[in-house]
């Protein structure tokens, strides 16, 4: 199996024509860039968001020329520290664009255990982890039939989920 990292997946956001969404089941991601933001909210500090910046410039310019990026966290509840830290940063996201919601994950039974990427309705990446909850990076997908599967998770884990701003409104 062939993963893409780095620069190769990086690519995928900036080269989709319409749309992108990805489901989100783990209850923690290991990414050094973030670190430091995360230690500084589980402490209650104020959060330095710089190394966020590059993410959100992205979806801004995405958005701005009318492609969308949607995205559904499956969560468990209560939240984990690195759960609450991500619907703490889905307020800037979605502020610059993106429409991120949020799914109990008793409401999830029905939806993969694992993390990935739909681009268009017709490119799957399917995102591989370390057991130290490290991106290790993300399959192509080609089986039209298995991308037809995601789409339709995708499709009931949009109905079945939660505005973030309601999700966040109830912790």
């Amino acid at each position: 199996m062939s993963l893409l990292i780095g620069p190769e997946f990086s690519k995928l956001f900036r080269t989709f024509e319409h749309t992108a969404f990805r489901l989100e089941t783990r209850d923690h991601y290991k990414s050094a860039n973030e670190a430091e933001a995360l230690r500084q909210f589980v402490a209650g500090e104020p959060v330095d968001l710089e190394w966020f910046q590059n993410w959100l410039a992205m979806i801004r310019e995405t958005t701005a020329q009318g492609r969308r990026f949607t995205r559904v966290r499956v969560v468990t509840m209560p939240p984990t520290d690195y759960s609450r830290f991500g619907v703490f940063c889905s307020q800037h996201t979605n502020a610059a664009g993106e429409d991120i919601r949020y799914l109990r994950r008793d409401d999830a039974a029905e939806l993969p255990d694992y993390d990935y990427w739909l681009f268009d309705s017709r490119m799957l990446v399917r995102m591989h982890f370390d057991d130290d909850e490290n991106f290790l990076g993300g399959e192509i997908i080609e089986d039209p039939a298995v991308i037809v599967q995601h789409n339709y998770w995708r499709d009931a884990a949009w109905h079945l989920a939660t505005r973030r701003d309601d999700f966040a409104a109830d912790q």
